[in-house]
């Protein structure tokens, strides 16, 4: 955790960045690291350990922010995950992601 923290506070955009957000997410991450693996196993159909590890990192963001920050609206967590997919992820991982994090929304919120 100290040296993702560390990698982002020293990329030169993350001045432009929420760094209080980030280091809560972040923890929120690491700290709920279990249950974002039975979310993904429960919601999912792809075993944890066998997700491209793009995707396997979205869904850890966004099923924590899902879990933590009410105040942030379900549509937008999804679609953030989508874009963030379709830039870093495989061909067509956005799909998968989208279908996981809408089971999930569904009861998690």
């Amino acid at each position: 955790m100290d040296e993702l923290a560390e990698q982002f506070t020293n990329h030169p955009e993350a001045v432009t960045s929420d760094m209080q957000y980030f280091n809560q997410q972040l923890s929120a991450v690491f700290g709920l690291q279990g249950q974002l693996e039975i979310d993904i196993a429960d919601f999912g159909d792809i075993p944890p350990d066998q997700l491209d590890p793009t995707e396997h990192a979205v869904l850890w963001v966004a099923l924590a922010e899902l879990r933590v920050c009410g105040d942030i609206p379900t549509k937008v967590i999804i679609n953030e995950a989508i874009e963030l997919a379709k830039e870093f992820g495989a061909e067509g991982g956005y799909r998968y992601i989208n279908g996981l994090l809408d089971k999930a929304s569904a009861e998690l919120r």
